[in-house]
């Protein structure tokens, strides 16, 4: 890219505050852009950084009235303009020609939409569908009777086993594994025998599943996750779960066996869930978080430190009690105070 920051004020309706001539030619962060870079403060409270910066131009919010060295546009949403900024100069996304690679393995009876992209040595199972418009990646495998929809890109070394389901403008970043058999075991004074993992995997549309993250088919029915969810790298997703709609789920997230989690419900970073919780519409489990309970919707949860089991269970027996205690000390300060006793040092 190259634009003055006159061009990119008119192009985002900004307010120009500083010299409109300057010429920048790249994107960058905050924290790393430097002379001839243009970037964008999130929130008023990163101030500090706006004024250590070394860009040449700063989006900032219309309230910003603190002046800077650099030059400065006033727009409605910082983060969102530099998003529309992204993508009005960002290159055009890699386009997957149409075909077969002559090293890609295809099942006679299985069915390709009009126009998929099958990339070298990607496997197609017996009975397997894509959808019209979909790239198989490279090392890329389709199980016996799986089904993915149209316009959807698996990258490569991604997994789809046998009978899983993928809507429709899916993606599959490169290590998901789609429908690996769930977790589940008889444990005996012999060892741990396993159960039949008989059920499958159902993605629905526009979902996105970063690398490397797994979700297990289920015992019986389907694990579900929900139209419009976008999940990160590294997340586990056990057999048995119900993810809704529109959720988003951040890196090492790990949730247990038949969890059922709501629609637009955040869970940050390394969250973990316990098996069976039921998580309401909405919810938000900070990072880090350990959920050993339901949450209601539009609840809002953080914390886990791991102890001794004894221990911890009596120091949440004393939390339980502490607002009681707490009200209680009141009173007795109260009275203290009322009564004019001398305080002995």
């Amino acid at each position: 890219m190259r634009m003055t920051a006159r061009e990119i004020s008119g192009l985002l309706g900004g307010e120009l505050v500083g010299d409109g001539d300057v010429v920048v030619t790249r994107l960058r962060s905050i924290l790393s852009a430097g002379k001839g870079d243009v970037t964008f403060l999130a929130r008023a409270t990163y101030a500090a950084r706006a004024r250590a910066s070394q860009a040449s131009v700063i989006l900032v919010g219309r309230d910003w009235k603190e002046p800077l060295l650099q030059t400065l546009i006033r727009v409605d949403n910082p983060s969102a303009d530099f998003q529309r900024l992204t993508e009005a100069t960002a290159p055009p996304p890699v386009k997957f020609a149409p075909g077969i690679h002559p090293t890609a393995v295809i099942a006679a009876d299985a069915k390709l939409g009009k126009d998929v992209s099958i990339q070298p040595c990607a496997v197609i199972e017996t009975g397997a569908e894509i959808g019209e418009g979909t790239v198989i990646g490279a090392y890329t495998y389709v199980g016996h009777e799986a089904k993915v929809g149209a316009q959807c890109i698996l990258y490569p070394h991604v997994v789809v086993r046998d009978r899983c389901l993928v809507g429709n403008r899916v993606i599959l970043h490169p290590g998901v594994v789609i429908g690996a058999d769930g977790f589940g075991y008889d444990s005996g004074p012999q060892g741990h025998k396993k159960i039949p993992q008989l059920g499958i995997v159902e993605i629905q549309d526009d979902v996105e599943i970063g690398a490397n993250s797994t979700v297990d088919r289920a015992r019986f029915d389907r694990t579900i996750i929900g139209q419009g969810t976008k999940i990160d790298n590294l997340v586990q997703v056990g057999h048995n779960c119900v993810v809704g709609r529109h959720c988003i789920i951040c890196s090492q997230v790990g949730v247990s066996g038949s969890c059922v989690i709501g629609d637009f419900v955040i869970l940050a970073g390394q969250v973990g869930l316990a098996d069976h919780l039921n998580i309401g519409d909405g919810a938000i489990a900070l990072a880090k978080s350990g959920l050993h309970q339901d949450v209601p919707p539009k609840g809002k949860v953080f914390g886990a430190v791991a102890r001794p089991a004894m221990e911890e269970m009596k120091l949440e027996a004393c939390k339980v009690r502490l607002p009681e205690l707490f009200a209680r000390v009141k009173q007795i300060e109260k009275r203290l105070g009322e009564g004019g006793e001398e305080k002995k040092g």
